[in-house]
């Protein structure tokens, strides 16, 4: 699943590549990315706004994609850090990403108790 961070909705993949078509065509015409449930259009300093402003409301799965982007940029502590959080309020997602932290060994020591922890919480 995707979340839009314009308005913290979350979407299926199914939708998710729906919208990555419509989005195709948008920019064939030259017309600004909209986000397909708020229509507004998505700006960078907005999207990292809201979704801080989701995170403080305790949203878990902005912090999940929080976690991932920084999981992205190759910070695993602060990944860690947001994956914990978002687990403690029942992200699946984040527990699945804590599981392969722990069983790759991404910024943490490998364990694989607690790498099925994660992965069972997830199940």
């Amino acid at each position: 699943s995707n979340m839009m961070t314009c308005c913290s909705k979350v979407i299926c993949k199914g939708c998710s590549h729906a919208n990555q078509i419509r989005e195709a065509e948008r920019r064939e015409r030259r017309l600004e990315h909209n986000c397909p449930f708020c229509r507004q259009p998505v700006q960078g300093d907005k999207l990292e706004k809201q979704r801080m402003k989701r995170i403080e409301a305790n949203d878990p799965v902005a912090m999940s994609h929080k976690g991932i982007e920084q999981d992205k940029k190759g910070d695993y502590q602060r990944s860690f850090e947001w994956f914990t959080r978002a687990a403690e309020l029942g992200d699946v997602e984040a527990h699945v990403r804590l599981g392969l932290m722990y069983r790759y060994g991404d910024g943490v020591e490998k364990d694989g108790g607690k790498e099925m922890y994660h992965l069972e919480e997830a199940a």
